[in-house]
């Protein structure tokens, strides 16, 4: 009913309200300073999808451990952020879609969620919106977020004291993947106060184009820390190592058995056009090694869980289920593994943390096929392979992603050394590009925290940049 009436009242054409959107700003406050008045941090956290749901969780960990107050988290999130507190709007499988044409079969939902967060979003009062990836979801949000609290929250609100909340978005658009990319950033800075940056070269160029931007270092490098934390041992370097004869004794693998990991997606829709193709790989190499092991990783969306059970059953070789979730048993997973088969690109820089040669395959609707050849501007999407301009890691894509391509690559990445010492050389040094710069290590307000050393990680460094943000008048 409040969003209803929201929208009804930004419809009429009364001009005589034209003053109140000029006169509204976003408050020059840092929010630390708005809950120091209210006795409590209220923060409105978005994500869509798994990989969004282990940054936000992190995030939400590190706001708890260096707020002077109390926290309250209401949002859209996975089972990683509802352990750490979220309130949740809906679940978040319901706007997990990735892809153009993808979308349309499920956009009557996706608008019925989109309404229902920025209803909550304002029934919430936050002080801060953060939302992380997503960006066809996160950027309508925050955009309408914006257009309708400017009316609302000047007509109505203002008087109560109340204040419309700093925005801040994690992980920046590939803007620098796409024809036109970096031009659309300017259209960023109407509802996008400021933007945390993976990638080392993102941050200049966000700037430049008047969008205020932190590089933070890539979040996947705290699953060094989570997991030798674990293990209750100082992590060395930038690598995991996983306990390959633990996993194999649990599991019944033999010693001997060429073990592949399979990692098809964190989305539905990714899962079920990659799953089969990765089935129809695994049958033309079944023949090729005497004991061939199958490991699919499973990520922790129910969607995603039921449709890979059901798949295992029909499975060419022995097939082992890893849930998802756990840093620890996924890494275990791949220490033992030969080679991992991919989708996508970012995946690549775990299988680099684990020192693991991989394959990137990927596959879409033809329409979005079509689109990605049109638009692309860069020949690769693995991270690794971008920031070398490089093709370390071997890719199979688009209409070169078939059983009989992937399951050739594969062949020439298990048996010949020279690849594998190839990507596990790369690995540091692109894992070392990742890392949070030292200029951003050094910051007062970090130093004021008194950090240890491992402390100083993506998330506990968005953390600290949350809680002292203020955007300038």
């Amino acid at each position: 009913m409040l969003f209803r009436t929201m929208w009804n009242f930004k419809g009429r054409s009364n001009v005589g309200f034209s003053w109140l959107v000029r006169s509204f700003s976003v408050s020059s406050k840092a929010p630390i300073d708005m809950a120091a008045k209210d006795g409590e941090l209220r923060v409105f956290i978005v994500s869509g999808e798994v990989s969004g749901d282990t940054i936000g969780s992190r995030l939400m960990a590190s706001l708890k451990g260096i707020s002077p107050f109390p926290i309250r988290f209401s949002g859209v999130g996975g089972s990683m952020m509802f352990k750490q507190g979220l309130k949740p709007v809906f679940p978040m499988e319901d706007i997990a879609v990735m892809g153009i044409w993808e979308l349309l079969p499920h956009l009557n939902k996706f608008r019925m969620r989109l309404n229902e967060a920025i209803e909550a979003a304002f029934l919430f009062h936050p002080h801060v919106v953060v939302t992380v990836d997503s960006k066809g979801f996160s950027f309508r949000f925050l955009k309408q977020l914006r257009e309708t609290g400017e009316i609302l929250f000047a007509a109505r609100y203002k008087h109560q004291g109340l204040v419309s909340p700093i925005h801040h978005h994690f992980v920046a658009p590939s803007f620098w993947a796409w024809k036109g990319g970096e031009a659309r950033l300017k259209g960023l800075t109407e509802f996008v106060d400021h933007i945390f940056c993976i990638l080392p070269y993102e941050e200049e160029v966000c700037r430049s184009n008047g969008l205020a931007a932190t590089f933070v270092g890539h979040p996947i490098l705290e699953d060094v820390l989570e997991l030798n934390l674990e293990k209750h041992t100082l992590p060395s370097g930038r690598k995991v190592q996983g306990n390959c004869e633990d996993f194999l004794s649990r599991h019944g693998i033999g010693s001997g058995a060429t073990v592949i990991s399979l990692l098809p997606g964190s989305r539905l829709q990714e899962v079920t056009r990659m799953l089969p193709i990765f089935s129809n790989t695994v049958e033309l190499l079944k023949n090729s090694f005497s004991e061939l092991t199958t490991i699919i990783h499973v990520a922790p969306n129910q969607h995603v869980k039921d449709y890979i059970n059901r798949t295992a059953y029909n499975w060419p070789v022995s097939v082992k289920l890893i849930p998802g979730g756990s840093p620890h048993l996924k890494y275990d997973a791949l220490s033992a593994s030969r080679v991992a088969l991919c989708t996508s690109g970012t995946v690549a820089v775990e299988m680099q943390l684990a020192r693991i040669p991989c394959l990137v395959a990927y596959r879409a609707h033809f329409l979005t096929e079509w689109f990605i050849r049109w638009k692309a501007k860069i020949p690769y999407i693995s991270i690794p392979n971008i920031l070398l301009d490089s093709a370390i890691i071997p890719e199979a894509l688009l209409q070169a992603c078939t059983p009989a391509k992937l399951a050739s690559l594969l062949m020439e990445l298990i048996l010949d050394e020279g690849l594998r010492e190839k990507q596990i050389l790369a690995a540091e040094k692109v894992l070392a590009l990742l890392s949070p710069p030292q200029k951003i290590i050094n910051n007062p307000a970090l130093q004021d925290l008194r950090l240890k050393s491992l402390d100083y990680t993506p998330s506990m460094i968005a953390a600290s940049t949350i809680l002292h943000y203020a955007k300038p008048r």
